[in-house]
């Protein structure tokens, strides 16, 4: 009967991960795809997007990123095998609350930038990083609540399923950041 219930486990840890990685396959497709439009576009007006990046705010930005990343060393902590039940919900409560200060943070960004999406000529560049910016910001917001349910329980796989999601989000964010703001 033991190895039954631990075969069972076994089997359940490997649907997790399989569902864990397509789930990160998917969302790494989805951002790839708005990135790629994003780079397309911006080689047909490239003056265009030259211009319009100018009104955007990378020091803010920048100090996201920081934010963001912050949030993902927490997430580690959080997953570490040798962590505490206190000590991961701490690490799962702070990256959650970083998550929501980069919210926070980019939305007082949008309100400096949105005057200018209405210009003719930064159309296109306002509307794919608004959608870009926009669907990353809807999944810091997401999953930083499913951070502090887990926060709530944190049981190690579900620890591990969702600081690995989080760290996707980081490493979206990383790609995007000099993509937006730096080229």
């Amino acid at each position: 009967m033991e190895n039954a219930t631990m075969a069972g486990a076994a089997g359940e840890e490997e649907t997790d991960t399989f569902i864990l990685w397509v789930l990160i396959w998917s969302e790494l497709a989805a951002f790839g795809i708005l990135i790629g439009a994003f780079l397309v576009a911006s080689m047909i007006a490239p003056e265009d997007f030259a211009v319009a990046r100018l009104h955007l705010k990378p020091g803010i930005a920048a100090l996201n990123t920081l934010v963001l990343l912050t949030s993902g060393w927490q997430a580690a902590i959080a997953a570490g095998q040798r962590a505490s039940v206190s000590r991961r919900r701490r690490a799962l409560v702070l990256a959650a609350l970083l998550g929501f200060a980069f919210v926070a943070i980019k939305i007082y960004e949008y309100s400096t930038e949105i005057r200018f999406a209405g210009e003719a000529a930064f159309h296109s560049f306002f509307e794919l990083y608004f959608i870009l910016t926009g669907f990353h910001l809807v999944h810091v917001g997401f999953v930083g609540i499913v951070l502090l349910i887990v926060a709530w329980r944190p049981r190690p796989a579900n620890v591990v399923l969702v600081t690995t999601l989080w760290h996707v989000i980081d490493l979206v964010w990383i790609v995007m950041f000099p993509i937006l703001y730096l080229v």
